[in-house]
């Protein structure tokens, strides 16, 4: 095969933080994404109607004339049923982050208590509004994820009417819980099915590379791929793209996140390609989230071409620059202009 169309591709788990930032990278996604579910967690945590209007415009300001539908979310707070029914129409899903875990959720929740959460858990059941988790403790870096999968299973266990998303899955575990309850999904980024924690750390520390979840074992690599390549409805593409500066990245305290937006379905390409799998590519990448999210499909169609696409050794524009995973190496697939 020379050339590939992906109709409506979908990105269930996107950063494009603000400002310069903002204008820098949401292009990068608008250009080859139909749409993406925007991460609420900015300095200011997204958490009001007027928040999530205000952010949605500032995007779309960034986007100009691309079609691109950014589908927003709140950051989890106890929010009440009144408060959820007016913003309902403004979002597609609440994300919650254990307090202090990743990038900005130092205001998030401190104890995931099935009881105390249960007024804002019962009424976004009710809504039919997603909840998206972080799933990590602060434990040992490489149990955090293992050590949160009791978390998930009292969540849909006492919540069986709840849509619940698995973030950025990177575990056998949370391969093996996803397909253990009705009301379970998962996003997977590309990173984590390409790398393990030895292509970060193994030999020269390579910054671009690190992100949290932290990329785990060959087995658990192994996992994540064979559910992704397998068509498997319960599991979507989640790029998890977190652009930070250069300077925030080659640095001592590097910032946690790969930034993957403008090769992401490239990638993806390449990699269902090698592995014979490209029929189950158009469910991952779209028609899985568009079921679990009960979203309509876009018109939009993105052609890509085999053809050699080197990756730019940064993306720099606004007075800001990012590096991309795989810079300065060759993609075997390129977007057709």
């Amino acid at each position: 095969m020379t050339e590939i169309t992906i109709n409506s591709p979908f990105d269930m788990h996107l950063h494009l933080r603000d400002d310069d930032m903002l204008k820098l990278v949401a292009p990068l996604s608008s250009k080859t994404f139909a749409g993406a579910i925007i991460m609420p967690n900015l300095v200011l945590p997204v958490d009001t109607k007027q928040a999530v209007i205000e952010y949605k415009n500032r995007i779309l300001d960034a986007i100009g004339d691309d079609d691109f539908k950014p589908f927003m979310t709140l950051f989890f707070k106890p929010y009440t049923k009144e408060f959820l029914s007016d913003v309902k129409d403004e979002i597609s899903a609440i994300k919650l982050y254990p307090a202090g875990i990743t990038t900005n959720s130092e205001g998030g929740v401190e104890t995931i208590d099935t009881i105390a959460l249960a007024p804002t858990l019962n009424a976004m059941a009710e809504l039919n509004i997603p909840l998206c988790i972080h799933g990590e403790t602060n434990g040992f870096v490489m149990d955090r994820e293992s050590e949160f999968m009791n978390v998930y299973e009292e969540l849909a266990i006492a919540f069986p009417k709840l849509k619940i998303i698995m973030e950025h899955i990177t575990t056998k575990d949370a391969v093996k819980l996803v397909q253990k309850y009705d009301n379970l999904y998962a996003t997977i980024t590309i990173q984590h099915l390409l790398i393990t924690l030895d292509d970060v750390a193994g030999g020269m520390l390579q910054p671009h590379l690190f992100c949290k979840p932290i990329a785990k074992t060959p087995k658990d690599q192994e996992a994540l791929l064979n559910i992704a390549l397998s068509g498997n409805d319960k599991i979507m593409f989640g790029s998890d793209s977190a652009p930070h500066p250069k300077h925030a990245k080659e640095a001592c305290g590097c910032a946690a996140g790969v930034f993957t937006s403008p090769i992401a379905l490239q990638i993806l390409v390449e990699l269902f390609e090698k592995h014979n799998a490209l029929d189950n590519l158009h469910k991952f990448v779209s028609l899985n989230a568009c079921k679990i999210y009960d979203m309509q499909p876009s018109s939009k169609q993105v052609h890509l071409i085999k053809k050699d696409f080197t990756v730019p050794s940064s993306y720099d524009a606004h007075g800001e620059t990012v590096v991309p995973m795989k810079f300065n190496q060759t993609i075997s697939w390129s977007i057709k202009n």
